[in-house]
């Protein structure tokens, strides 16, 4: 596969990487902080609306699975979705002037648009690696490099969150702590989605389709999409495994409520006017919330960056499990530190060690689905890209709703009250809480995400496609496409 069009791919992965982390690590802050909607309302629709996304990637998977088009199976979805998921992306963060009520009819009808569009363009963008090329190896090292770069895009919003945060009190001046926020959100949806889409409807123009098997109507008695699906064993471990991998969202996910609720670095608030206040406490936030992302950088991204050469030498389940075990065992130093002093730098390395297997799940997950791929068409003589790659978002989105209500369960659960920590007479400081009120927030990037990654592991332990076994898949694979006279595509 040419080199440049290897790199066209991430490159659009990246885009799409800074609009999702838009939408997935703000959202619940922006409903709870922002736009103060009861948090009952909040949890329903997250929980609902994400569950639903969900349901939605298989169908489709079934989609693109059955119909190719002439401009190709995958790529004409990245095309038409791209604007509307721009629009709707800036919808969300948009604050029009409504009661309780309309805004929140207004916010579950954006939400779920938006959940509905980015599925019709999530689910052929995945699959796009497993057409591209009919090698393993290459497949592994193009998923590789396209899940570092969209981690690289998911950061830009934690840049933008920083910059504004530490420069947009001095530019407004104000004193009004809701309108400031508004102003903030809205101008980091602009940019990120200005840049993102351009980056990521790119992949259409750049990326070649080459494994392309010849459409199949249904026959009668031939099992259906899904049943192959449920009835492909490997594919269903790792699906287990992603569902238990849940907690792992929770670090970028719930970071800037951590942020707000858990720790203050700044000067002492006593004496300081309401402006003052909230230029130094957005700056505790921004800052706290930054040494998150920088954590995530390092341990995450610098997995990720390690994993083309550790798919090579390694099994992809010793991987899992030994990076998962690794985290476990990091959240445990992170939850005692976070117990005994609320001390964050001194967390700061056991986070970033706990960040390692996200990076890693990140990337191995789609490459094992691949591989499940490889085996169902031995197996079956049917090859469902899309649904495949469905069944990894899927997991993604079931993942971000359980995170996600995780974190409106725990406002509840300790009684914050965001209309009393948030308002435009007023804004609370982490040190201001109760103790138990800031290790219970605290306990969402620690506790949470390292009983996830061990319970995520066990399934590995059970996955057979690997070593010897994986190398006979792909090469009676390879023979039995050569017997049916299926021919792949090698030209640039």
């Amino acid at each position: 596969m040419p080199r440049k069009e290897f790199q066209l791919f991430a490159v659009g992965a990246m885009g799409q990487g800074m609009i999702y982390a838009m939408m997935s690590s703000y959202i619940s802050d922006y409903y709870l902080n922002v736009l103060q909607l009861a948090p009952m309302f909040v949890l329903l629709l997250m929980l609902f609306a994400r569950i639903w996304d969900a349901i939605n990637d298989p169908l489709m998977g079934i989609i693109v699975d059955r119909r190719t088009t002439k401009r190709g199976k995958m790529k004409p979805y990245i095309l038409y979705a791209a604007i509307p998921i721009a629009v709707l992306t800036i919808l969300m963060y948009l604050s029009p002037n409504l009661s309780k009520s309309q805004l929140m009819i207004y916010s579950a009808v954006v939400y779920v648009l938006w959940g509905m569009i980015y599925t019709m363009a999530d689910v052929p963008f995945w699959s796009l690696p497993n057409v591209m090329t009919p090698n393993a190896e290459e497949r592994g090292s193009v998923i590789s490099f396209g899940r570092t770069l969209n981690g690289v895009g998911s950061a830009v919003p934690e840049v933008l969150f920083l910059v504004i945060g530490l420069t947009l009190p001095k530019i407004l001046g104000t004193s009004d702590g809701l309108e400031y926020n508004k102003t903030k959100y809205l101008i980091m949806a602009i940019v990120t989605v200005a840049i993102g889409i351009l980056l990521y409807i790119n992949t259409y123009f750049h990326v070649k389709e080459r494994v392309i098997l010849p459409d199949r109507k249904p026959q009668p008695g031939e099992p259906s999409q899904l049943s192959r699906i449920f009835k492909c064993k490997p594919l269903m471990l790792v699906i287990l495994m992603g569902v238990l991998s849940s907690g792992r969202y929770m670090v970028q996910a719930a970071a800037v409520h951590v942020a707000r609720y858990a720790f203050y670095i700044g000067p002492d608030l006593t004496g300081l006017s309401e402006a003052q206040r909230i230029e130094a406490i957005d700056a505790s936030v921004s800052t706290v919330k930054t040494i998150f992302q920088v954590c995530a950088i390092v341990g995450m991204f610098g997995a990720m960056l390690f994993m083309p050469v550790l798919m090579k030498k390694f099994d992809y389940k010793k991987i899992v499990i030994t990076t998962c075990l690794l985290g476990f065992v990091a959240s445990i130093f992170t939850t005692l530190i976070g117990w005994f002093t609320m001390n964050l730098y001194i967390c700061i390395p056991f986070i970033l060690i706990s960040c390692v297997p996200l990076g890693v799940l990140n990337v191995i997950s789609y490459a094992m689905i691949g591989d499940c791929l490889d085996y169902m068409e031995l197996t079956t003589g049917f090859r469902d890209n899309g649904l495949g790659s469905a069944c990894q978002g899927f997991v993604n989105k079931l993942g971000n709703a359980l995170a996600t209500s995780g974190i409106v369960l725990m406002y509840m659960f300790i009684g914050l009250e965001p209309e009393k920590m948030l308002s435009s007479t007023a804004v609370v400081a982490a040190t201001e809480l109760a103790a138990n009120q800031r290790f219970a927030m605290f306990s969402l990037v620690s506790v949470v995400p390292g009983v996830s990654l061990l319970l995520c592991a066990i399934p590995m332990f059970f996955y057979k496609i690997s070593g010897k076994e994986k190398q006979r898949i792909l090469t009676e694979l390879a023979e039995k496409r050569e017997a049916e006279g299926i021919a792949v595509t090698t030209e640039a």
